[in-house]
């Protein structure tokens, strides 16, 4: 009888395993309740980082990455080996590449780059600064991230060559206007804008050319002005869309049928 209580399970270590087992479900809303008793109970902080870390993982699959954040800088403070502490920062690296701060993350990332316990993680720390710079839509600079990963460098190169020049979609409408949105592929409103350009550009001069002073200034400041400026800003918003389209195509790509670790 004596063994027998030895060994029997205390009340906080029944309470974390009931919300490991939970956790483990993928029941988290759960999970976050009975680790939150278990914070409450644990006197001797027996469970502090666990407890913490996995509500802060819990919060992450829910997608309330501010309330992850502070549950892992929560793990984080409350241990003293060096190997969780990384483990929690690059958690909330994780958090903040999804949730697009990424000026932090990549605060952070060089934070641990630049701590010498962490010399022997440099190829992690690449990693994730990788991802940062995809969810950046900085795609040539992810590319010297991956050294290690053929698959994405192969990706990143790929939006990279795929995007459109912002700079030159705008030039080419100064030139010739609705040349910018043909360039996009956005063909109708590419011609559209050069027809309209054509008409008031023609109108505008034949007015001068009548010595109609007053109808060629009010024709080409309010009409060929607005449609040439017009253009000129249409081009450039096109060239950033089609852009858009092709990394949010890319990182949904990535999401469903990246077989690696994702953020």
């Amino acid at each position: 009888m004596m063994h027998i209580q030895a060994f029997a399970q205390s009340p906080l270590e029944k309470q974390h395993q009931y919300a490991e087992s939970l956790f483990e479900k993928g029941l988290y809303f759960d999970a976050v309740t009975e680790y939150k008793r278990l914070l409450f109970f644990d006197n001797d902080s027996s469970y502090i980082y666990d407890a913490n870390f996995n509500i802060g993982e819990s919060y992450k699959q829910g997608a309330y990455f501010d309330n992850a954040i502070k549950f892992f800088a929560s793990a984080k403070m409350n241990t003293t080996d060096k190997e969780e502490q990384f483990t929690a920062e690059i958690q909330i690296i994780r958090c903040n590449i999804l949730r697009k701060t990424t000026d932090r993350a990549l605060e952070l990332l060089n934070n641990l780059e630049s701590n010498p316990s962490y010399i022997s993680k440099m190829d992690e720390i690449n990693y994730w600064r990788g991802w940062t710079y995809m969810f950046r839509d900085e795609w040539d600079k992810a590319v010297a991230c991956f050294t290690g990963e053929p698959e994405l460098q192969n990706i990143c190169r790929n939006v990279s060559k795929s995007k459109y020049s912002v700079t030159f979609a705008t030039v080419i409408s100064y030139i010739l206007p609705g040349a910018g949105q043909v360039y996009t592929g956005h063909y109708f409103s590419g011609f559209m804008s050069l027809g309209w350009n054509a008409l008031w550009g023609y109108l505008t001069i034949d007015a001068f050319n009548a010595d109609r002073v007053f109808d060629g200034a009010v024709i080409g400041s309010l009409l060929w002005l607005r449609f040439y400026r017009g253009n000129v800003q249409n081009a450039r918003k096109y060239a950033e869309n089609e852009n858009l389209k092709i990394a949010n195509k890319t990182l949904n790509y990535l999401q469903y049928n990246y077989k690696g670790t994702h953020p």
